[in-house]
């Protein structure tokens, strides 16, 4: 198992390669190969909560309190927590529109959505039988919308345009009187607060209530291409709080998913199909399954004043992750009108833009030496390798364009134009001769074809 921290100010660690165990199941085996092909997912953060524009969740676990309460600044945190927590009887997102979303993501490239159905408030965003805590609950205004049921609503527009599913969701719920009882009075960390074996049957409870959870969201609401498992302190080593993870996930996958894969966070073992560094890109490649998960923002959650990375800049994002045989989970927090952020959509159709000229060296790729140097980020596929010339603001190429690889190239063309380059073999280089490339629509990086002999 993985022996680093797991989460620090709320942020996970990764579980390290040789802690990585590839699965027995072919069909899981064959599904990740096809999702690590897909690079690109559209992740979102959405609650309640959302309205107080605080970090999510976090802010109730005192354990967390000197980061994550920062933004309290109006009230006492107790009241905080109150007003928190009733933020459902508030929350009405009548501007959200499922399949305006959907478009926006298809037109921007990316190719799956990695959404919250539940964080650590255990506030449920979709229609489930376990809780009255959830959005299509009488205690929410927005139960009376035809989009009510936030997590279908949604899983049926991105299905609808070919994106596939990838369900967050939070192992501890702190929302759950199995988890932190109010019997025992405030816990004290992001922890069950009480012991297990002094109250196994309680555990019980809270395992089977999980469990319930997950088959409801794997079994009312289509094919779910990856269970993303957030919580990675919820694990047999630490107090032993064991969900026996592994019963659940062999039910769903003898019956309603047989392909299904799931990223146990840093827990590593068998149902740690998929590793997720956050917020953070592995400095060398990854030569197992990986996707990186950030923000276009600052922040997961949604915050009034946030501020958001530049289309450039989530083009070279993407660039740094894919060279290193990663996908990327980009986070947008939508507002609590059900709109997305405007700055960020911006940038979003930035990065679409960009990619519908140079997909090609992105989608279905993989990660080729030498990765990464100086200016240039590096694919292959089949015959050919991608090498991505990085810009600043405005685009500027040397005459003599040095791209390193070892190998036997017969041609060299440029993506964006389809002109072949002029080049000589030197050594562990090539040079290619870029004085005459014509930069008027050149934009964030070009993408050199190196086909191989």
């Amino acid at each position: 198992m993985a022996k680093q921290t797991i989460v620090n100010n709320g942020i996970h660690t990764y579980t390290r390669t040789e802690d990585y165990r590839l699965t027995d199941n072919a069909a899981v085996r064959e599904h990740i190969k096809w999702f690590t092909g897909l690079k690109l997912g559209l992740m979102m953060h959405w609650a309640p909560g959302c309205q107080l524009g605080t970090y999510e969740s976090w802010p109730l676990s005192d354990g967390d309190a000197e980061w994550s309460q920062e933004d309290v600044d109006w009230t006492d945190i107790e009241t905080f927590k109150e007003q928190y927590i009733n933020a459902n009887r508030t929350f009405n997102p009548v501007r959200f529109r499922p399949d305006k979303w959907a478009q926006l993501a298809e037109e921007c490239g990316f190719k799956y959505l990695l959404f919250t159905t539940k964080h650590h408030d255990g506030f449920c965003m979709f229609d489930t039988e376990t809780t009255d805590y959830k959005i299509t609950d009488p205690s929410c205004p927005f139960h009376t919308s035809p989009y009510a049921d936030i997590t279908g609503s949604l899983f049926d527009e991105f299905r609808r345009r070919g994106l596939a599913i990838s369900a967050y969701f939070s192992k501890p719920d702190w929302h759950s009187d199995c988890y932190w009882h109010r019997a025992f009075g405030t816990a004290p960390s992001r922890n069950v607060n009480y012991t297990i074996s002094e109250h196994p049957g309680l555990w019980e409870k809270f395992v089977k209530f999980t469990h319930r959870q997950i088959e409801e969201l794997c079994t009312k609401y289509g094919k779910i291409d990856c269970l993303w498992l957030d919580g990675g302190w919820v694990r047999e080593e630490n107090l032993d709080q064991d969900i026996r993870l592994g019963e659940i996930v062999k039910k769903l996958r003898a019956s309603a998913q047989p392909h299904l894969i799931v990223c146990d966070r840093t827990v590593g073992g068998e149902y740690e199909n998929i590793v997720t560094p956050e917020k953070q890109i592995p400095e060398e490649p990854l030569l197992i399954p990986w996707e990186t998960c950030t923000t276009i923002g600052r922040r997961f959650s949604f915050h009034y004043t946030d501020e958001f990375k530049t289309g450039r800049e989530l083009v070279h994002l993407l660039l740094d992750v894919v060279c290193r045989g990663g996908n990327l989970a980009l986070n947008i927090a939508p507002q609590p009108d059900g709109e997305l952020p405007a700055p960020a959509v911006v940038s979003m159709k930035e990065l679409g833009r960009w990619l519908s000229i140079h997909g090609e060296g992105i989608y279905g790729t993989v990660c080729a030496a030498p990765y990464s140097v100086r200016r240039f980020r590096y694919t292959s596929r089949g015959d050919k390798i991608y090498a991505f010339y990085l810009y600043e603001e405005n685009p500027r190429l040397p005459g003599r364009l040095h791209i390193d690889t070892d190998e036997t190239i017969r041609r060299v063309t440029l993506m964006r134009t389809g002109e072949e380059i002029p080049f000589a073999a030197e050594g562990t280089r090539i040079i290619a001769d870029a004085s005459h490339i014509d930069l008027t629509d050149a934009f964030y990086a070009d993408c050199f074809i190196l086909h191989r002999a």
